[in-house]
């Protein structure tokens, strides 16, 4: 059975506004969640074409030595740490919002790759993977072919008749 209401501003921004009560209520209680250290997310861009997956990676500032690129089965793993710089006793921080820390981020591509020919390039922050796809998942074109012989037709010119 459906029910008609009538539109009530005033309610729906009541109600917003107690949505917004709990959140902010659950956010600074401490319950049902806790406050998390800052993670780091690795931004990836990953493509393909027929013959390979192209994996984009920003980190910059990293020294690749401090990377780890790992692939198993299906699953790429990036890994790897910001340095912190030394800071002395005597700076004034005004802002520091430079990150440092490990992470990690690991993807699941849709086929197999090769892995013992992946590429991987370190070029102005950007790290850049070329991971061919195996043999078995190509696109391969098929030809169709008739069962049948094509017929042959024969004609003369004498049995065309012009209609001019």
């Amino acid at each position: 059975m459906n029910y008609i209401i009538r539109r009530d501003p005033f309610r729906e921004m009541l109600s917003l506004r107690s949505a917004m009560d709990r959140l902010f209520d659950s956010a600074f209680s401490g319950e049902p969640w806790e406050w998390q250290p800052f993670t780091h997310e690795l931004p990836l861009d990953v493509s393909e074409d027929q013959e390979e997956y192209l994996v984009k990676a920003s980190l910059p500032g990293i020294n690749p030595d401090d990377l780890e690129v790992t692939i198993n089965d299906r699953t790429l793993t990036i890994k790897g740490e910001f340095k912190a710089e030394e800071t002395r006793k005597e700076d004034h921080y005004h802002l520091r919002e430079r990150r440092y820390g490990t992470f990690a981020r690991s993807i699941t591509l849709p086929t197999l790759v090769k892995s013992d020919a992946i590429e991987a390039r370190y070029e102005a922050g950007v790290l850049t993977l070329h991971l061919p796809k195996t043999e078995e998942v190509k696109a391969k074109r098929i030809t169709v072919r008739s069962g049948e012989t094509p017929a042959m037709i024969e004609g003369r010119a004498k049995d065309v008749v012009s209609k001019n």
